[in-house]
């Protein structure tokens, strides 16, 4: 369909990421999420996975894991979705980031990463931490885009073993702890 413009519809993506956005920016704070850390800094890192600060602040170590889910969204929706537009695309990894950064902060999974991870005083994150965690979706969403799937696939690696050392998770730990918690692996993490 041509418009006005010129344009076949090219903001249609766009206007529906905006949407989807606004749509979880409501949901988080209709589930009581706080805009920012309660200290009332807005931090751009906070490094400490161990304190209060942790996903309270714009980044911190588990935004790379986000920038992981934006490089395996974008794998599966290239092979899924081929004749996909790269913008629709990428809005569809949006409204699964979107629709995780939701479900992540529901008292179900804020107790079950009390319970079964090394998130012990975890409280969910801010609204702030949210958005940015969906903006390192679109980032890995886009590198894997320009990287192909070698160098992704190298950088995934990376970064993974690059979390494993740093402060003792990463994405794959995460979804094993959360899943199918094991006791040995939660005692080698909680040294720290």
């Amino acid at each position: 369909m041509m418009y006005r413009d010129g344009h076949q519809g090219k903001s249609w993506p766009w206007v529906a990421v905006g949407a989807l956005l606004a749509a979880t920016v409501y949901q988080l704070h209709s589930q009581g999420r706080i805009w920012w850390c309660a200290c009332g800094k807005l931090n751009l890192w906070a490094g400490d996975i161990w304190s209060a600060h942790n996903s309270q602040h714009v980044f911190d170590p588990y935004s790379f894991t986000h920038v992981l889910h934006g490089i395996v969204f974008y794998g599966i929706m290239a092979r899924l979705f081929a004749r996909m537009s790269f913008a629709w695309r990428l809005c569809l990894a949006i409204g699964l980031e979107a629709a995780w950064e939701v479900f992540e902060n529901t008292p179900f999974i804020i107790q079950r990463y009390r319970e079964a991870t090394i998130g012990l005083g975890y409280e969910g994150d801010s609204i702030v931490n949210s958005m940015a965690d969906i903006l390192c979706c679109v980032i890995g969403f886009i590198l894997a885009r320009q990287l192909g799937l070698r160098w992704s696939l190298v950088l995934f690696v990376v970064t993974e073993g690059v979390l494993l050392f740093w402060v003792r998770d990463n994405l794959t730990l995460n979804i094993l702890m959360l899943i199918y918690p094991i006791d040995t692996i939660k005692s080698w993490q909680m040294v720290h």
